[in-house]
């Protein structure tokens, strides 16, 4: 079904957990709704501020903040040119910044090979990090990347990763299928009026044959 559903603050969990929306959306719904420091929440935190409200009415921010929005009047640690040795103060996730860790990671490991998820582990080891008054450097940054790209480990599942887990249950479950072939097969569940979930994603494509 291909229904654009509207935020609402007397939507199910159920509903808000079937529609997609983007986090633009998410902050003006968790403004309208009271929820403190909206604009300053990361998409994740988002949902769960809102999710909470919807369950309970209860009306609170995530315990602790990342802590990228407690920095953004500082100037961006890409402006300042990136090095090894730079601490991280203020990281963004520009093209700059992600060219530099791709690079920095296959002059520490030439068997370097980029891997779905580890970016998006990678900035939650980096606030988890700072949030504990871990001063960091771009060095250690790398390092951490690399290691998460070549652990054998499977990854953990993610509570608020809906793209990241599909993407990886959709090359799991798709022999010989592409990044490019599981970014379009979830365009496409983003329009549904379902779970965005793999399974639910495949249910559907099996009904319409």
């Amino acid at each position: 079904m291909n229904r654009r559903r509207k935020l609402s603050a007397s939507m199910s969990l159920s509903e808000f957990d079937q529609g997609y929306w983007y986090v633009a959306e998410l902050k003006r719904f968790a403004d309208g709704l009271g929820i403190p420091s909206a604009a300053r929440l990361r998409k994740d935190e988002l949902e769960w501020a809102i999710k909470r409200c919807l369950r309970s009415g209860t009306i609170a921010p995530p315990a602790t903040l990342n802590p990228v929005a407690r920095i953004r009047s500082r100037q961006r640690d890409v402006d300042l040119g990136l090095r090894l040795d730079r601490r991280v103060v203020r990281y963004t996730n520009d093209s700059t910044t992600k060219k530099f860790l791709e690079q920095e990671a296959v002059k520490l490991a030439s068997t370097f090979r980029p891997r779905s998820g580890a970016k998006y582990r990678l900035n939650r080891w980096r606030e988890e990090q700072l949030r504990n008054g871990v001063e960091l450097t771009y060095r250690h940054v790398v390092a951490e990347y690399v290691r998460l790209t070549q652990s054998t480990e499977r990854f953990a599942r993610i509570p608020h990763g809906r793209y990241i887990n599909f993407l990886s249950d959709f090359l799991a479950g798709q022999p010989g299928a592409t990044r490019p072939e599981a970014v379009k097969a979830w365009q496409s569940l983003k329009k549904m009026d379902c779970p965005k979930t793999y399974r639910d994603w495949n249910t559907a494509k099996s009904r319409k044959r």
